[in-house]
């Protein structure tokens, strides 16, 4: 009895092992021209993938900021040989679920479904139609740009939505990270359909995609499902590289006048790419500043010390180039100037002198320790793999990450911090601020 309980608990131990090893990453260039990464897992009878592009909102034209976004929206509303309807009523039929994401670098198109041939076969036949030859109806077009429209006129009237532009618009500049992931009024109001089927064609190239599968199916079957998702995709050049982020920002401090109770607050410049050299330390320094929740420098004296905001939290946005590092939180206008102070304080404190040795090392042990959710999911493995991808990351990141947290030392966050991070020149916006007669906007 004494033996058997023995190799239960061993059997256990080794099941949990197993269940928390990073996956075995396969990839190779589909005759396409397309990178795909490939993950076997037969587990349980899923198929995962998706399919990204070079085809974010900062590769819009200033004077019709939208355009992508909706290019990208358009994609599974009408292709060739299906409407609309064949395409929702298609993968409804068989379970499966077609969607994607969008970003400032990025548009993908992904897809989950069975991996028996039947349902499998079907729904890569429509994301395949859906990917490689979109029609963007005129009717359907017109009907997304007043849905759109509606939502974009709504957002403006909104804090939060308010300030977010004002802050990328602060910490960019003229850069096209600047332009709204969703386009602007006078941007969609002039889309048409020849300048979505232009900018289709300019972007979605297969040279230029990333493929990412994971799931129920062979090797050999995951080249051939990246090469049908592939083969028949505009046989393009590729895009221009978007222009270098600059990493000094002057000073700003913008107050737009709001009738909501609280002041919104967004502080920031710009951050670090995916392939930043500090990437480690940034991010596990920001764990500890903002981004560990209540365990967070930033929730301690805002919060939990002074009362000044139900929450404030801090985060960076890798991309391409480097993305925003924003800190954000919400209080109430007469209390919205010493909270300020005293973000500021902090965050100044933070990049002179770096963590303590006992934050270090508990913001380690909870990165750490959290690991395993980041990838206890297909679906979580397949945005891993995408990111990979189309960042051109070492296949080893998910194999690396934890050694490559374990490893970071408190002079080495407060060496990127110093690099990164000027507190004196960082951008603030504050929509519902206080009155005053200075830097306000109404």
């Amino acid at each position: 009895m004494f033996i058997n309980k023995l190799l239960a608990v061993a059997a256990l131990c080794f099941a949990v092992g197993n269940a928390f090893a990073t996956p075995h990453i396969q990839h190779w260039q589909s005759a396409s021209g397309a990178r795909v990464l490939f993950v076997e897992d037969h587990d349980i009878p899923m198929l995962d993938v998706a399919v990204s592009v070079p085809a974010g909102s900062s590769y819009d034209q200033v004077a019709k900021s939208g355009v992508a976004g909706m290019t990208h929206a358009l994609l599974d509303q009408g292709a060739d040989g299906l409407s609309e309807d064949d395409i929702s009523r298609g993968m409804a039929d068989i379970g499966a679920q077609l969607g994607g994401s969008f970003d400032q670098d990025r548009a993908s198109v992904s897809l989950r479904t069975l991996s028996h041939a039947t349902e499998r076969d079907e729904a890569l036949r429509i994301m395949a139609q859906v990917l490689q030859h979109p029609v963007f109806p005129d009717a359907i077009l017109a009907r997304e740009k007043t849905r759109l429209l509606s939502a974009l006129k709504e957002a403006e009237t909104k804090p939060e939505a308010i300030a977010d532009k004002a802050f990328q618009k602060a910490v960019f500049g003229n850069h096209p990270y600047a332009l709204p992931v969703s386009g602007d009024v006078p941007g969609v109001e002039q889309i048409t359909t020849a300048e979505l089927k232009a900018f289709y064609l300019a972007h979605y190239n297969a040279s230029q995609s990333v493929v990412a599968i994971m799931g129920d199916v062979t090797h050999a079957q995951a080249e051939a499902i990246a090469q049908q998702l592939t083969a028949q995709l505009p046989a393009g050049s590729g895009v221009a590289a978007l222009p270098a982020v600059a990493m000094k920002i002057p000073y700003s401090e913008l107050r737009i006048f709001h009738p909501a109770s609280q002041s919104h607050i967004l502080i920031g410049v710009p951050g670090m790419s995916r392939n930043d050299p500090d990437y480690f330390p940034l991010y596990v320094g920001n764990y500890i500043l903002g981004g560990g929740g209540f365990v967070s420098r930033l929730m301690n004296e805002v919060r939990e010390k002074r009362g000044l905001a139900y929450s404030v939290y801090s985060y960076f946005m890798p991309l391409k180039q480097p993305g925003a590092f924003q800190i954000g939180l919400q209080t109430k206008k007469e209390q919205a100037d010493g909270a300020l102070a005293l973000v500021r304080k902090t965050v100044a404190e933070f990049v002179a002198k770096g963590p303590t040795e006992k934050e270090l090392t508990a913001a380690k042990q909870n990165i750490v320790g959290g690991f395993p959710l980041r990838i206890d999911s297909n679906r979580k493995i397949l945005d891993y793999l995408s990111i990979i991808g189309f960042y051109d990351m070492p296949l080893t990141y998910l194999d690396d990450f934890t050694s490559r947290v374990e490893k970071v030392t408190v002079a080495q966050i407060r060496s990127a911090y110093a690099r990164h991070i000027h507190p004196e020149k960082m951008a603030t916006v504050i929509v519902g601020a206080p009155e005053t007669d200075s830097g306000s906007a109404k």
